[in-house]
Protein backbone atom coordinates (compact mmCIF):
# COMPACT_ATOMS: atom_id res chain seq x y z
CA UNK A 1 0.00 0.00 0.00
CA UNK A 2 1.20 3.54 -1.00
CA UNK A 3 1.67 5.86 1.45
CA UNK A 4 -1.44 8.43 1.80
CA UNK A 5 -2.06 12.02 2.79
CA UNK A 6 -4.46 12.91 5.30
CA UNK A 7 -7.25 15.23 4.55
CA UNK A 8 -5.79 18.15 6.70
CA UNK A 9 -2.17 17.62 4.68
CA UNK A 10 -4.11 18.03 1.36
CA UNK A 11 -6.33 21.10 2.29
CA UNK A 12 -2.92 22.87 3.79
CA UNK A 13 -0.84 22.35 0.75
CA UNK A 14 -4.23 22.51 -1.72
CA UNK A 15 -4.41 26.10 0.31
CA UNK A 16 -0.55 27.16 -0.61
CA UNK A 17 -0.45 26.40 -4.14
CA UNK A 18 -4.02 26.95 -5.65
CA UNK A 19 -3.36 30.06 -6.83
CA UNK A 20 -0.31 29.05 -9.14
CA UNK A 21 -2.74 26.28 -10.22
CA UNK A 22 -5.62 27.53 -10.87
CA UNK A 23 -6.65 27.99 -14.93
CA UNK A 24 -10.23 29.67 -16.18
CA UNK A 25 -13.61 28.28 -17.52
CA UNK A 26 -14.34 29.35 -21.37
CA UNK A 27 -17.55 28.34 -22.93
CA UNK A 28 -16.33 26.01 -24.61
CA UNK A 29 -15.13 23.76 -21.78
CA UNK A 30 -14.55 23.70 -17.86
CA UNK A 31 -11.28 23.92 -16.33
CA UNK A 32 -9.88 20.69 -14.38
CA UNK A 33 -9.93 22.25 -10.82
CA UNK A 34 -7.54 22.73 -8.24
CA UNK A 35 -8.32 19.97 -6.32
CA UNK A 36 -8.37 17.24 -9.31
CA UNK A 37 -4.97 18.34 -10.25
CA UNK A 38 -3.41 18.50 -6.86
CA UNK A 39 -4.92 14.78 -6.33
CA UNK A 40 -3.57 13.81 -9.69
CA UNK A 41 0.12 15.08 -9.43
CA UNK A 42 0.36 13.36 -5.65
CA UNK A 43 -1.42 10.00 -6.62
CA UNK A 44 1.38 9.68 -9.35
CA UNK A 45 3.98 10.21 -7.17
CA UNK A 46 2.56 8.32 -4.28
CA UNK A 47 1.86 5.05 -6.88
CA UNK A 48 4.37 5.79 -10.02
CA UNK A 49 1.78 5.06 -12.51
CA UNK A 50 2.69 6.13 -15.81
CA UNK A 51 1.16 9.22 -17.41
CA UNK A 52 -0.75 7.05 -19.85
CA UNK A 53 -2.16 4.96 -17.09
CA UNK A 54 -3.18 8.13 -14.78
CA UNK A 55 -4.66 9.31 -18.07
CA UNK A 56 -7.07 6.19 -18.50
CA UNK A 57 -7.77 6.58 -14.71
CA UNK A 58 -8.70 10.56 -14.86
CA UNK A 59 -9.91 10.44 -18.77
CA UNK A 60 -7.38 13.16 -19.71
CA UNK A 61 -4.74 13.15 -22.50
CA UNK A 62 -1.46 12.01 -21.61
CA UNK A 63 0.20 15.35 -22.41
CA UNK A 64 -2.25 16.80 -19.98
CA UNK A 65 -1.58 14.49 -17.17
CA UNK A 66 2.37 15.48 -17.75
CA UNK A 67 1.80 19.20 -17.81
CA UNK A 68 -0.37 19.02 -14.69
CA UNK A 69 2.19 17.24 -12.83
CA UNK A 70 4.74 19.37 -14.06
CA UNK A 71 3.16 22.74 -12.80
CA UNK A 72 1.31 21.51 -9.38
CA UNK A 73 5.56 20.01 -8.60
CA UNK A 74 6.90 23.07 -9.27
CA UNK A 75 4.31 25.56 -7.58
CA UNK A 76 4.46 22.96 -4.13
CA UNK A 77 8.67 23.86 -4.69
CA UNK A 78 7.71 27.50 -5.21
CA UNK A 79 5.48 27.76 -1.71
CA UNK A 80 6.23 25.26 0.10
CA UNK A 81 9.70 25.03 0.18
CA UNK A 82 10.35 28.11 1.96
CA UNK A 83 8.45 26.85 4.87
CA UNK A 84 9.44 23.36 5.39
CA UNK A 85 13.26 23.63 3.67
CA UNK A 86 14.30 27.19 4.37
CA UNK A 87 18.10 28.54 3.54
CA UNK A 88 20.19 27.61 6.58
CA UNK A 89 20.78 30.06 8.87
CA UNK A 90 23.26 29.75 11.88
CA UNK A 91 20.40 28.84 14.19
CA UNK A 92 19.43 26.07 11.62
CA UNK A 93 22.80 24.45 12.21
CA UNK A 94 22.74 24.94 16.35
CA UNK A 95 19.27 23.50 16.25
CA UNK A 96 20.73 20.68 14.19
CA UNK A 97 24.04 20.30 16.07
CA UNK A 98 22.07 19.85 19.14
CA UNK A 99 19.77 16.84 17.67
CA UNK A 100 22.61 14.69 16.41
CA UNK A 101 24.71 15.28 19.55
CA UNK A 102 21.44 14.44 21.47
CA UNK A 103 20.03 11.75 19.24
CA UNK A 104 22.99 10.09 17.99
CA UNK A 105 25.99 10.98 20.16
CA UNK A 106 28.17 13.12 17.58
CA UNK A 107 28.77 16.55 18.87
CA UNK A 108 29.51 19.54 16.63
CA UNK A 109 27.52 17.55 13.73
CA UNK A 110 25.22 19.69 11.93
CA UNK A 111 24.20 16.98 9.01
CA UNK A 112 25.15 14.17 6.63
CA UNK A 113 25.41 14.31 3.15
CA UNK A 114 25.04 11.91 0.46
CA UNK A 115 24.03 11.36 -2.89
CA UNK A 116 21.06 9.65 -5.02
CA UNK A 117 21.00 8.65 -8.41
CA UNK A 118 16.87 9.48 -9.64
CA UNK A 119 16.71 7.12 -13.03
CA UNK A 120 15.64 8.92 -15.99
CA UNK A 121 15.34 7.50 -19.88
CA UNK A 122 17.92 8.73 -21.91
CA UNK A 123 17.17 12.10 -23.11
CA UNK A 124 17.60 12.71 -26.61
CA UNK A 125 21.37 13.51 -27.77
CA UNK A 126 22.37 13.03 -24.50
CA UNK A 127 25.22 10.22 -25.41
CA UNK A 128 27.16 9.23 -22.25
CA UNK A 129 26.20 12.67 -20.26
CA UNK A 130 23.59 10.90 -17.68
CA UNK A 131 25.02 7.06 -17.86
CA UNK A 132 26.17 6.25 -14.62
CA UNK A 133 28.28 3.35 -13.29
CA UNK A 134 25.27 1.69 -12.28
CA UNK A 135 24.30 1.24 -15.95
CA UNK A 136 21.42 3.28 -16.01
CA UNK A 137 20.80 7.13 -16.77
CA UNK A 138 20.41 9.35 -13.94
CA UNK A 139 20.57 12.64 -12.34
CA UNK A 140 21.74 13.09 -9.21
CA UNK A 141 19.83 14.47 -6.02
CA UNK A 142 22.71 15.83 -3.19
CA UNK A 143 20.92 16.21 0.37
CA UNK A 144 22.07 17.40 3.47
CA UNK A 145 19.88 15.48 6.07
CA UNK A 146 19.41 16.55 9.60
CA UNK A 147 19.42 14.07 12.90
CA UNK A 148 15.40 13.65 12.38
CA UNK A 149 15.57 12.57 8.45
CA UNK A 150 14.37 15.53 7.10
CA UNK A 151 16.57 17.58 4.05
CA UNK A 152 18.28 20.62 5.21
CA UNK A 153 19.26 21.68 1.63
CA UNK A 154 19.31 19.61 -1.63
CA UNK A 155 21.18 20.04 -5.17
CA UNK A 156 19.32 18.50 -7.74
CA UNK A 157 19.95 18.09 -11.08
CA UNK A 158 23.87 17.09 -11.84
CA UNK A 159 24.79 14.34 -14.29
CA UNK A 160 24.59 11.25 -13.16
CA UNK A 161 28.00 9.79 -15.14
CA UNK A 162 29.74 12.87 -12.26
CA UNK A 163 30.83 11.47 -8.69
CA UNK A 164 29.27 12.75 -5.06
CA UNK A 165 32.28 14.05 -4.27
CA UNK A 166 33.02 15.81 -7.99
CA UNK A 167 29.31 16.85 -7.92
CA UNK A 168 29.90 18.42 -3.76
CA UNK A 169 32.83 19.98 -5.04
CA UNK A 170 30.88 22.15 -7.43
CA UNK A 171 27.72 22.71 -6.18
CA UNK A 172 26.23 25.48 -3.96
CA UNK A 173 26.28 23.54 -1.18
CA UNK A 174 30.00 23.08 -1.03
CA UNK A 175 31.13 26.56 -2.89
CA UNK A 176 29.38 28.28 0.00
CA UNK A 177 30.88 25.65 2.59
CA UNK A 178 34.33 25.89 1.21
CA UNK A 179 34.27 30.08 1.41
CA UNK A 180 32.45 29.80 4.83
CA UNK A 181 28.69 31.79 3.67
CA UNK A 182 26.95 28.83 4.61
CA UNK A 183 26.12 30.14 7.95
CA UNK A 184 27.72 27.25 9.82
CA UNK A 185 28.42 28.32 13.89
CA UNK A 186 32.28 28.90 14.93
CA UNK A 187 34.46 26.17 16.76
CA UNK A 188 33.08 24.31 19.66
CA UNK A 189 35.21 22.27 22.15
CA UNK A 190 33.93 18.38 21.82
CA UNK A 191 34.57 18.20 25.86
CA UNK A 192 35.06 20.32 28.65
CA UNK A 193 38.23 22.13 28.68
CA UNK A 194 38.58 20.71 25.45
CA UNK A 195 39.90 22.65 22.04
CA UNK A 196 37.80 24.14 19.73
CA UNK A 197 36.50 22.27 17.13
CA UNK A 198 34.64 23.39 13.55
CA UNK A 199 30.89 21.58 13.43
CA UNK A 200 31.80 19.10 10.45
CA UNK A 201 29.48 17.02 7.91
CA UNK A 202 29.74 13.63 7.66
CA UNK A 203 29.91 11.40 4.66
CA UNK A 204 31.04 8.38 3.14
CA UNK A 205 34.50 7.52 1.17
CA UNK A 206 33.57 9.53 -1.97
CA UNK A 207 33.29 13.09 -0.15
CA UNK A 208 36.99 14.93 0.17
CA UNK A 209 38.21 14.98 3.69
CA UNK A 210 37.82 18.32 4.67
CA UNK A 211 37.92 20.55 8.34
CA UNK A 212 33.98 20.58 7.94
CA UNK A 213 33.26 17.52 6.42
CA UNK A 214 34.57 14.16 7.81
CA UNK A 215 34.89 10.88 6.09
CA UNK A 216 36.30 7.41 7.77
CA UNK A 217 39.25 6.09 7.22
CA UNK A 218 40.19 3.99 4.62
CA UNK A 219 40.78 0.33 5.16
CA UNK A 220 44.61 1.11 4.67
CA UNK A 221 44.64 2.34 7.65
CA UNK A 222 42.59 0.55 10.08
CA UNK A 223 44.31 -2.98 10.11
CA UNK A 224 44.39 -4.32 13.75
CA UNK A 225 43.66 -0.46 14.32
CA UNK A 226 40.98 -0.37 16.80
CA UNK A 227 40.47 3.22 17.43
CA UNK A 228 40.59 4.28 13.77
CA UNK A 229 37.63 1.29 13.50
CA UNK A 230 35.68 2.84 16.46
CA UNK A 231 36.01 6.55 14.89
CA UNK A 232 34.52 4.42 11.52
CA UNK A 233 31.86 3.00 13.78
CA UNK A 234 30.76 6.15 14.69
CA UNK A 235 30.66 8.06 11.92
CA UNK A 236 28.95 5.58 10.09
CA UNK A 237 26.53 4.82 12.23
CA UNK A 238 25.39 8.60 12.17
CA UNK A 239 25.88 8.89 8.60
CA UNK A 240 23.67 6.36 7.81
CA UNK A 241 20.41 8.73 8.45
CA UNK A 242 20.74 9.95 4.99
CA UNK A 243 20.41 6.56 3.45
CA UNK A 244 17.68 6.47 5.83
CA UNK A 245 16.38 9.14 4.60
CA UNK A 246 16.59 8.43 0.68
CA UNK A 247 14.41 5.05 1.60
CA UNK A 248 11.61 6.94 3.43
CA UNK A 249 11.65 9.46 0.04
CA UNK A 250 11.59 6.20 -2.05
CA UNK A 251 8.64 4.38 0.03
CA UNK A 252 6.69 7.40 0.09
CA UNK A 253 6.66 8.13 -3.50
CA UNK A 254 7.19 4.85 -5.52
CA UNK A 255 7.70 7.50 -8.73
CA UNK A 256 11.38 6.77 -7.97
CA UNK A 257 10.67 3.42 -8.01
CA UNK A 258 10.67 3.97 -12.00
CA UNK A 259 12.46 5.45 -14.84
CA UNK A 260 11.18 8.84 -15.25
CA UNK A 261 9.80 9.72 -18.53
CA UNK A 262 10.39 13.42 -18.84
CA UNK A 263 13.30 15.37 -19.53
CA UNK A 264 15.90 16.41 -17.10
CA UNK A 265 14.93 19.93 -16.60
CA UNK A 266 11.27 18.89 -15.51
CA UNK A 267 12.93 15.74 -13.48
CA UNK A 268 14.49 18.05 -11.40
CA UNK A 269 10.82 20.24 -10.67
CA UNK A 270 9.49 16.37 -9.53
CA UNK A 271 12.26 15.71 -7.59
CA UNK A 272 12.03 18.96 -5.22
CA UNK A 273 8.45 18.98 -4.99
CA UNK A 274 9.10 15.25 -3.17
CA UNK A 275 11.51 16.41 -1.40
CA UNK A 276 9.56 19.22 0.06
CA UNK A 277 6.60 16.67 0.62
CA UNK A 278 9.00 14.72 2.60
CA UNK A 279 10.10 17.31 4.76
CA UNK A 280 5.95 18.47 5.97
CA UNK A 281 4.90 15.03 6.01
CA UNK A 282 8.04 14.37 8.64
CA UNK A 283 6.71 17.19 11.07
CA UNK A 284 5.16 15.49 13.95
CA UNK A 285 2.36 18.36 14.46
CA UNK A 286 1.12 20.56 12.47
CA UNK A 287 -0.11 23.92 13.63
CA UNK A 288 -3.34 24.95 11.85
CA UNK A 289 -1.30 28.63 11.33
CA UNK A 290 1.02 26.67 9.45
CA UNK A 291 0.72 29.20 6.36
CA UNK A 292 1.47 32.14 8.88
CA UNK A 293 4.97 31.21 9.20
CA UNK A 294 5.68 31.57 5.59
CA UNK A 295 8.47 34.57 4.97
CA UNK A 296 10.98 35.49 2.62
CA UNK A 297 14.15 33.09 2.05
CA UNK A 298 16.43 34.40 4.86
CA UNK A 299 19.96 35.54 3.25
CA UNK A 300 22.63 33.82 4.23
CA UNK A 301 24.67 34.64 7.28
CA UNK A 302 28.90 34.75 6.96
CA UNK A 303 30.38 31.73 9.69
CA UNK A 304 32.20 33.11 12.07
CA UNK A 305 36.05 32.47 12.43
CA UNK A 306 38.48 31.23 10.23
CA UNK A 307 37.81 27.88 8.02
CA UNK A 308 40.91 26.29 7.41
CA UNK A 309 41.39 24.66 4.23
CA UNK A 310 44.99 23.00 4.38
CA UNK A 311 44.52 19.49 4.17
CA UNK A 312 46.72 19.12 7.82
CA UNK A 313 43.87 21.08 9.50
CA UNK A 314 41.53 17.93 8.11
CA UNK A 315 43.20 15.34 9.51
CA UNK A 316 43.74 17.09 12.32
CA UNK A 317 40.47 17.82 12.97
CA UNK A 318 39.63 14.10 12.08
CA UNK A 319 42.17 12.80 14.94
CA UNK A 320 40.71 14.74 17.28
CA UNK A 321 37.00 13.42 16.44
CA UNK A 322 38.65 10.20 16.86
CA UNK A 323 40.24 11.02 20.13
CA UNK A 324 37.03 11.84 21.61
CA UNK A 325 35.09 8.70 20.57
CA UNK A 326 37.82 6.47 22.45
CA UNK A 327 37.82 8.76 25.60
CA UNK A 328 35.90 8.36 28.36
CA UNK A 329 33.55 11.40 27.95
CA UNK A 330 32.68 10.51 24.20
CA UNK A 331 32.49 6.96 23.65
CA UNK A 332 29.87 4.86 24.33
CA UNK A 333 29.03 1.17 25.46
CA UNK A 334 28.02 -0.63 23.22
CA UNK A 335 31.20 0.89 20.71
CA UNK A 336 33.65 -2.19 21.33
CA UNK A 337 31.51 -5.25 21.29
CA UNK A 338 30.44 -4.46 17.30
CA UNK A 339 34.26 -3.23 16.70
CA UNK A 340 35.83 -6.55 17.70
CA UNK A 341 33.00 -8.59 16.12
CA UNK A 342 33.76 -11.87 16.34
CA UNK A 343 35.80 -11.51 19.80
CA UNK A 344 35.03 -12.75 23.16
CA UNK A 345 35.54 -9.39 25.43
CA UNK A 346 33.72 -8.18 28.69
CA UNK A 347 33.68 -5.16 30.79
CA UNK A 348 37.64 -5.25 31.75
CA UNK A 349 38.89 -5.52 28.67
Amino acid sequence: MYFRVTKEEFDFLHGLVKENIKKQNTQFRRAISTEERLALCLRHLATGNSFRSMGFSYRLGFSTVREIVIEVCDAIWKNLGPIVMPKPTTEIWKKSAARFSQIWDFPNCIAAIDGKHVNIQCPINAGSTYYNYKGSHSIVLLALVDADYKFIAIDVGSYGRNSDGGIFEKSKIGKKLQNGTLGVPGDTPLEANGLPQPHVILGDEAFPLKTYLLRPYSRFYLGENEPNKIYNYRLSRTRRIVENAFGILISRWRVFRRHFEIQPDFVDKVVLAACCLHNMLSIESMEPDLATLRSPKAALLNIQGIRRNHANAAFRTREAFKEYFNSSTGSVPWQIGLVRRGRIYNEND
